[in-house]
């Protein structure tokens, strides 16, 4: 009997490294042939030690019309090399290309994981345009997989996909948290102290951090405004730290913004780090007012790692966090709500410490990595079955 064939593409290299970190080797080791694809990054090697057969596609993010034409025969040649029983694609380019390479070469298994949709903030024209795009992914796919419950409605609604075709793995998010790795220790309070030490912050002062894109869709504008209202309202001195990398070129944010960020001296721009623990340990507060996402990995993150946490009040955050049980939630896009928010739990120490507490213990009972990694495996198992892919070895 044969093994399975597998193939994960997304994008971008860094999505297969950051928000599928662990799957491969996961995979691996349950007697499946795992191959990857995205385009050339320098997280191309971090991939290529979990073990999987990497292939390099130059797909972009942009839209690229005959780029996009070269990589989908470029996909499709690979796919008849590779001879994949599941495709399996992540992020709006890569699923529209995987999908479509996938449908021409009839590969038995075709899924699509959504975890966010840029088409939520855009209007007119390139709306339009983007709604097609996954119209025809999710035509191509047999299933779709929202990754958090308020898109799958989104995408059934909006979309008109039937609910049918529509399954959530496991409670939601792809690729769940090692809550073991996200974890205080003695070494990382350690790292935390310094870093906080590095930048002047003494034990009183109080620091706000957010981890992503540096863009205008992550809430960026409100964070700003909202954080120079409390600095000027507070005795306290407070921090601002962001952890991540600016992308002008994609979702700039506007002019004053921008140089707010740079030049104030209590702004922290850490850029993209590898390990975020420390960092988000260093503050006192986490902030995510992001305007769309699917699940995200860093909320989670900073649950397990006891920082409360104030969100807006978009699918994958209010399914993370219970209104005033494990944090606070605020309509996006709305800085004094954010604002006041912010400074509830800057008043409010025990609170801080509390939400800390039950955050931390939510996620590890709902959103453990294994728990999510099994529930995939066996809807691997599942698909096959259910297409009646003959001849495949499915035991572990």
């Amino acid at each position: 009997m044969e093994k399975i064939r597998l193939l994960r593409i997304t994008t971008v290299p860094i999505s297969l490294h950051v928000l599928l970190r662990g799957q491969f080797r996961y995979m691996l080791a349950q007697g499946f042939v795992v191959h990857t694809m995205s385009a050339p990054g320098k997280e191309t090697q971090d991939v290529l030690e979990e073990g999987a057969q990497h292939h390099i596609v130059p797909m972009t993010r942009k839209i690229t019309p005959l780029q996009d034409l070269f990589c989908l025969w470029q996909i499709i040649r690979i796919m008849r090399q590779v001879r994949p029983h599941i495709v399996h694609t992540h992020t709006p380019k890569a699923g529209l290309l995987g999908m479509l390479a996938a449908w021409i070469c009839r590969v038995p298994v075709r899924m699509h994981t959504v975890a966010g949709l840029p088409l939520m903030e855009t209007r007119g024209a390139k709306r339009r345009l983007l709604e097609v795009v996954e119209k025809i992914t999710y035509r191509c796919a047999h299933r779709v997989y929202p990754n958090a419950k308020g898109l799958e409605k989104f995408i059934e609604q909006t979309l008109h996909v039937p609910s049918r075709k529509l399954t959530i793995i496991g409670r939601g998010s792809t690729n769940g948290i090692d809550t073991s790795f996200f974890k205080r220790t003695p070494a990382l309070e350690h790292q935390a102290a310094d870093i906080r030490a590095r930048y002047g912050i003494q034990p009183g002062d109080v620091v706000f951090s957010f981890v992503g894109r540096i863009v205008k869709d992550k809430g960026i504008g409100e964070l700003i405004r909202a954080f120079r209202r409390l600095s000027e309202a507070s005795s306290q001195k407070l921090f601002l730290l962001l952890i991540g990398a600016f992308e002008q070129d994609l979702d700039p944010l506007p002019p004053d913004d921008y140089a707010f960020l740079q030049q104030d001296p209590r702004v922290i721009l850490a850029g993209f780090q590898r390990d975020v623990r420390p960092w988000i340990m260093a503050s006192d507060i986490f902030v995510f007012p992001s305007y769309r996402e699917g699940f995200p990995n860093v909320v989670m993150q900073a649950c397990c790692l006891e920082v409360p946490c104030v969100v807006s009040d978009i699918n994958g955050c209010n399914e993370i966090i219970q209104q005033d049980v494990t944090g606070l939630i605020v309509r996006p896009k709305d800085a004094d709500a954010l604002y006041e928010a912010m400074n509830t739990l800057l008043q409010d120490t025990p609170r801080r410490q509390a939400f800390s507490t039950a955050a931390r213990r939510y996620v590890v009972a709902n959103f453990d990595q294994q728990y999510v990694w099994t529930s995939l495996r066996e809807e691997y198992y599942r698909q096959v079955v259910d297409r009646k892919v003959p001849r495949l070895d499915m035991s572990t």
